[in-house]
């Protein structure tokens, strides 16, 4: 087992989760563990792997069409050349998986009283059905990989804030628009709870002392810092009643033989996570390998799941270190976005009720 310097699991460095593996069962797998013919059936139908084989060939110089916004990937920012979703089917301690959830035993997440959100729905299998999730009426779902709302998702949170009207998709003010409209946090779960791979960006650093533990998110450089304890008694003492929750909630750290646990509670109930406020996440992080870093999870949260729900990724080492999130740039997208809503208002339209379907939507 490799230990940093001063004696702790050394769990440091650049990962990825990039996977066609997703949170919950796909590929119209029944069981957890994958053969080897549902393995190559599922990498090579996959839809994105069969996208960037297409977009290598030359292109089509006869089409002669300008690009008027009827067709959303043509031309569009997401080509394939600005995604990395993974391509190939996650393998946990050498087993091929079909979820990443491994409890309960069907892979899905055991949801109370809703329906499953539709940002856990499989890839895209036709470029129709990418074109209908990116674009016409369902923003919040980017084709198949990158979601944009949970189990808080932002119109949940707009209705149980007296929602409508000025809420969560108005274009009144940017504190109606979304927290990825704001650049405030990363879009889908990639910064959890729990950490879940998406379309792009599926990028982590992981930085240990003797005192703390960083683990940071490429998407929107979201951070989560957690105080190391001696025990796990020492570290949830630590939490303080009636503290201000926090985007990815509150976490705090200790160490339990090969593995880095980290406890996570207090999670602000406008994030898109998949804990609410009074719920518990327990992760642990420990080397399989030396180039492969399991990250387990488990969900307490009775007042979401009828049960607790647990899970296992696989991480593997980041191809390059990783750089600034640069996005916006100075967001200049919603300087865009308010500046047409002020249009609308000259023209006599009342943008503060005109939620857009990210926000205002129903789920």
């Amino acid at each position: 087992m490799a230990t940093t310097s001063w004696g702790v699991p050394d769990i440091q460095g650049s990962w990825t989760n990039a996977s066609l593996t997703r949170l919950q069962r796909g590929f119209g797998a029944s069981q957890l563990v994958m053969s080897p013919e549902e393995v190559t059936k599922a990498e090579q139908q996959d839809y994105y792997n069969n996208r960037f084989d297409e977009e290598k060939k030359p292109s089509d110089t006869s089409d002669t069409r300008l690009l008027d916004g009827t067709d959303l990937l043509q031309g569009s920012g997401y080509n394939v050349f600005w995604i990395d979703p993974g391509n190939r089917v996650g393998v946990v301690q050498g087993e091929a998986r079909s979820s990443w959830i491994t409890e309960p035993a069907d892979g899905r997440i055991p949801y109370k009283n809703r329906p499953a959100p539709r940002q856990q729905t499989e890839p895209p299998q036709t470029a129709a059905e990418e074109r209908r999730i990116v674009g016409a009426g369902d923003s919040k779902v980017a084709p198949g990989r990158m979601a944009f709302a949970g189990p808080q998702g932002f119109s949940s949170v707009a209705r149980a804030s007296g929602g409508g009207a000025g809420g969560y998709g108005s274009y009144d003010g940017p504190e109606n628009r979304t927290l990825a409209d704001r650049c405030l946090l990363g879009f889908g779960t990639v910064g959890g709870p729990v950490m879940s791979n998406v379309m792009y960006n599926n990028n982590y650093h992981i930085v240990q002392t003797p005192g703390h533990v960083m683990i940071l998110v490429e998407m929107v450089h979201d951070a989560r810092i957690a105080p190391v304890f001696s025990s796990a008694a020492e570290a949830r003492s630590a939490f303080q009643a009636g503290s201000p929750p926090k985007w990815l909630g509150e976490s705090v750290a200790w160490y339990e033989g090969s593995e880095l646990v980290v406890e996570t509670r207090n999670v602000d109930p406008r994030q898109r996570g998949y804990l609410s406020p009074t719920g518990i996440l327990i992760e642990r992080f420990s080397r399989w390998k030396s180039d492969e870093l399991v990250y387990a999870f488990e969900v307490n949260d009775p007042s979401l799941y009828t049960q607790a729900w647990k899970g296992e990724q696989v991480m593997r080492p980041a191809r390059a270190s990783l750089y600034e999130y640069a996005c916006h740039e100075g967001n200049y997208a919603m300087v865009g976005i308010l500046a047409g809503a002020r249009r609308l208002e000259r023209d006599g339209l009342d943008v503060e009720n005109n939620a857009d379907e990210e926000g205002g939507g129903g789920q």
